[in-house]
Formats: C-alpha cells, structure tokens, sequence
C-alpha cells in the first residue's frame, strides 16, 4: 500500500489529476492522505530556505502576525510541504507558516518531506499563491509567464489547468509590458490591477509613469486615469475628437485590447499591435492561431 502511494505521489501533477484543473489544496489533502502519521517529521526552521519558485515578493506583515499569533497559541496545525535539497531543505509549500512560525519563537516545525521534481515545485508553489490570492497583479503575471514558458503549454491549456478563463490569463500577461518602475508600484500595492490595465493601454512609457505617479500622489480612481490617458493621448497625436473616435473603431481596440492583452491601435486603415519582446510576440500569434 505505501508503495503504491508513493508511486502516485511520483507521477506528475498533470497525470495525478487527470487533465482536470488542479487545486491546491487538493494537493496538500493527496499529499497528506498518502502520509503515515509517523512519517510527520519535526524539523528545524534553520534548516528551511525558499522555494526558488516562490513567485510572491511581498509578505504582508499585519496577516502575519495574525498567523504567528495564532501559531503561538495553537501550534501549526498543518505540516509543510519540503523536498530535501544538498544542504537542508527547501520548501515546496507552506512558506507564510514558517516565516509566521518564526515570527512565534518556534525553532521546529512539522513536516512532510518529499522527492519532487522542478516542475513539481514550480506548479504547486504557484498554485498555493495563485488559488489563495496572495499574489498581486504583477507577481500573478509573472507566475502566468513562467508556467507557460517552464512547461511549454498553451494559454488555453494553462487556463483549464488552472480553473481561470483565457481572457484572464492574457489581461495579466498585458501587464508585464509596463515600465519596471510602474510594476514596482504594483508590486508594492501603490497602484491597483485596475490602474495596472488601465496604464498598460498607453504606448508611451513616459507617459505611463508620468501617470503612475499621478495615481500615488493624488489618489486617482481608475475611472479618473482612463479620462486622462485618452486625453493626454489625444493631445499628444492631435488626431481626430473623443467623439469621433467613439463612433469609428475605439470599441474595436478596446476588444482587440482585451484579447490579446496589449496595445492595439486603428489608424489610416490599419491594425496596430505592440509586442514587448519575442515571448510576448509568440503569446499573440498563439492567441491568433499563427505556428510561430
């Protein structure tokens, strides 16, 4: 029996659950079901270190708390997930227990020590933030980026893998073409996704942290940095009124935008796609159907 339990724990996640899309917490009750109670181990919080894969940045402090707090009183209920590394162990799943554990005095913690493979520790660190929102707009992107690029699979495949719609996945991806100080911002909670998708439309870079820091400095709603990045970009090209764009081909970008999660611009009776870099450039033609 322990055998076949560890065969099933050796498979890939995709073979585990059958194409259907995973859920993490599923992962921890399979990866707990399969382990004897003697084989919980105690193991000292000295000997952990990240998952390399871990793809949150930011760990919000006043939820930790409340965790360690809750950890002091009560103990971890719930064993980490660690795979033994050359010196100590990494951890594969559990990271806000440790690091709340720590904030508690503990000097051990309860664990359940596994052999996965790479892949195996990038799937389910992300999962783990992805399906408990712990991550914000930015980091969520970066996670779509890397699954896609790590596993070689499809927008659509990751999507049902995931339990997300397509649309969702390729808005946020939308997001990783913005300036590296506006995605600190984000990443930093200064601007909200809303703002993100907003500023991610405008083509020019300067513009877009010129805005950005608009939004911090003078608490903007979104719907406030939707009027000015059309009226700054208006001005800007001195093209034809609000209006007359309105009636013509705006609610086509607008579409065109929401699919293929970048800048799409009409103009003299041709389609304008922007791309940041060879991968964002392949992400598009995979949305349009093209063999890249």
């Amino acid at each position: 029996m322990e055998q076949t339990r560890r065969r099933a724990l050796g498979r890939g996640l995709e073979e585990l659950f059958n194409n259907e899309p995973i859920e993490y917490e599923q992962i921890e009750e399979k990866i707990q079901e399969s382990t004897p109670k003697d084989a919980v181990v105690e193991v000292n919080i000295s000997e952990l270190r990240s998952n390399p894969y871990q793809p949150r940045k930011v760990f919000e402090e006043a939820a930790l708390q409340e965790l360690a707090d809750s950890i002091k009183e009560h103990g971890v209920f719930q064993p980490v997930i660690l795979k033994k590394s050359i010196k100590g162990y990494e951890i594969v799943a559990g990271e806000r227990r440790v690091k709340a554990s720590t904030m508690a005095g503990k000097t051990t913690i309860p664990a359940i020590i596994r052999d996965f493979s790479d892949t195996e520790m990038m799937e389910i660190a992300l999962l783990e933030n992805l399906q408990r929102e712990d991550l914000n707009a930015i980091e969520e992107a970066q996670a779509y980026r890397k699954l896609l690029d790590e596993l070689k699979i499809t927008q659509d495949a990751l999507a049902q893998r995931l339990g997300k719609s397509r649309s969702h996945i390729t808005n946020m991806l939308g997001l990783l073409g913005l300036p590296e100080m506006v995605k600190t911002f984000v990443l930093e909670d200064k601007i909200s996704m809303g703002h993100a998708r907003v500023l991610s439309k405008i083509e020019d870079d300067e513009k877009v942290i010129e805005l950005a820091n608009k939004v911090i400095k003078e608490n903007l709603s979104v719907r406030q940095v939707e009027d000015l990045a059309v009226d700054e970009d208006y001005k800007k090209k001195n093209i034809v009124t609000k209006q007359q764009r309105n009636n013509e081909f705006k609610y086509v970008e607008e579409n065109l935008c929401d699919k293929y999660g970048t800048k799409v611009k009409i103009k003299k009776n041709k389609i304008e796609i922007s791309f940041v870099n060879n991968n964002d450039l392949n992400r598009i033609l995979e949305i349009m159907g093209i063999d890249s």
